[in-house]
């Protein structure tokens, strides 16, 4: 009677990512089984759990060695406290600037008289020979690119309002004034082209003015008669100050100064508008070859005028802060390049203080590119948490600095950004030979070292 032979029991699937264990092999270790275990565990990790992991590291290894870190970063904060402060107030100067030429009017052109020569040659300075007349003020009205032109007749005299005086520069002017220097009235108005035809005895008051005669009687100015030169005029209107020295001053009718107050035939200088800043060079040109045609000068004859224009000082003043902000940039790049070097000296100090810390990391699955990525994150942590003390410590010295001088508090996004790139993208340099110094550490060698 033949034996039947028994069926073959039914074999369960092996589960995925399970090492097959065959008759023959040795069966596995706790140690293999554990490091299998987490060789499986890292293939199935998400693409950021990762960076995660290395951020958690890096951010405890700096917590343990908090005052080391603190000490660290400290280079950094100084270094970019330092830029921002001197950046911050370089623009607060520029703004100043700005200000002040557009106040005066950044594309008007002053045509000023010439300056007297003795006979030795010798000059006796700018304005100091009277050559401008009306009629030359007249001859610059429609030129190419000239939107308006204002003769100027300045007079200095003392201004008697019941018992308050006030010594002040009377100007006499045609209405245009007002738009060629881009004054605006607080109270009251402009005179007109009528008051000036008819030599009407009104005036126009500067801040400064206004508040030396009318503040210690309260009056309201408006209406109110002053006596300039023996001449009684009427205020009609008050302007809103400008500033750096501008409105200690009184504007009157050119044609009622002339007569009233200075009776000659010439004139300090004359006020030209061109239409826009990049027209100024071609107004000046224009000007020039025009009041040489009215004084008859011969070719090669030194001019009797002269001709100024704020717009070549800010061009000039805008070429020296792009240069000091060059040198701005190079202080910043020097100064963190230190707290680059910094980063990386302790950065070394740590990886050696780490050596069996790597080790153990690296036997039990870390790659070369976590090890790297951890040290270097630590890197960018001191960084970034360095230019953020830093940024605020330099907003705070900058605004202190242009609060004190009086200039404008101006923030643009280069103030910002340029320290804290320069000091990422130096941090990142200096940083990715101590990581990668630690990733290439051979782990058997690492585990040798005694902690």
């Amino acid at each position: 009677m033949s034996r039947s032979t028994p069926s073959p029991l039914p074999t369960r699937a092996s589960p995925p990512d399970v090492v097959r264990v065959e008759r023959n092999a040795q069966p596995a270790t706790p140690l293999e089984s554990m490091f299998s275990q987490m060789n499986v565990q890292a293939h199935r990790q998400r693409p950021g759990s990762k960076l995660a992991a290395n951020f958690g590291s890096a951010t405890e290894a700096l917590w343990a060695n908090r005052m080391r870190s603190i000490l660290t970063a400290l280079g950094i904060i100084i270094g970019i406290a330092a830029v921002i402060g001197a950046l911050t107030l370089t623009q607060g100067v520029t703004a100043l600037f700005n200000q002040t030429i557009a106040s005066l009017g950044a594309s008007t052109v002053y045509v000023l008289p010439g300056a007297a020569q003795s006979s030795s040659g010798a000059s006796s300075g700018a304005s100091s020979k009277q050559t401008l007349t009306l009629s030359d003020a007249q001859s610059l009205v429609g030129l190419p690119h000239v939107a308006a032109a204002s003769p100027v007749l300045t007079v200095s005299e003392q201004v008697v309002y019941g018992k308050e005086n006030w010594n002040t520069q009377i100007e006499g002017v045609n209405t245009q004034a007002q738009t060629i220097q881009g004054w605006t009235l607080a109270q009251g108005k402009w005179f007109s082209d009528d008051d000036n035809n008819r030599e009407a005895a009104v005036a126009v008051l500067g801040d400064t003015v206004m508040h030396s005669l009318f503040d210690n009687t309260g009056t309201n100015p408006l209406g109110q008669k002053i006596r300039m030169g023996g001449a009684l005029f009427t205020v009609v209107g008050v302007l809103s100050p400008k500033g750096s020295g501008q409105d200690d001053v009184i504007f009157a009718p050119f044609n009622t100064v002339r007569v009233r107050l200075n009776n000659i035939t010439t004139i300090t200088q004359v006020l030209v508008s061109a239409d826009s800043t990049t027209n100024v060079t071609p107004v000046q040109n224009e000007i020039a070859t025009v009041l040489r045609k009215n004084h008859h000068l011969a070719n090669g004859a030194t001019d009797d005028f002269q001709t100024v224009s704020f717009s070549q000082y800010l061009d000039r003043f805008q070429a020296a802060s792009q240069i000091l902000t060059f040198l701005l940039v190079g202080i910043a790049s020097i100064s963190l390049t230190v707290g680059g070097i910094g980063i990386m000296n302790i950065m070394l100090v740590s990886v050696t203080e780490r050596t069996r810390e790597i080790g153990i990391r690296m036997s039990i699955g870390a790659r070369r590119s976590d090890i790297r990525n951890q040290f270097l994150i630590e890197a960018l942590l001191l960084c970034l948490a360095g230019s953020a003390a830093g940024l605020l410590l330099g907003l705070l010295v900058g605004g202190v600095m242009v609060h004190s001088f009086g200039m404008p508090f101006v923030v643009t996004p280069t103030t910002i950004l340029l320290p804290v790139t320069v000091s990422v993208a130096i941090t990142v340099i200096f940083g990715l030979y101590p990581a990668v110094r630690a990733a290439r550490l051979n782990p058997i060698e690492a585990l040798r070292t005694e902690e």
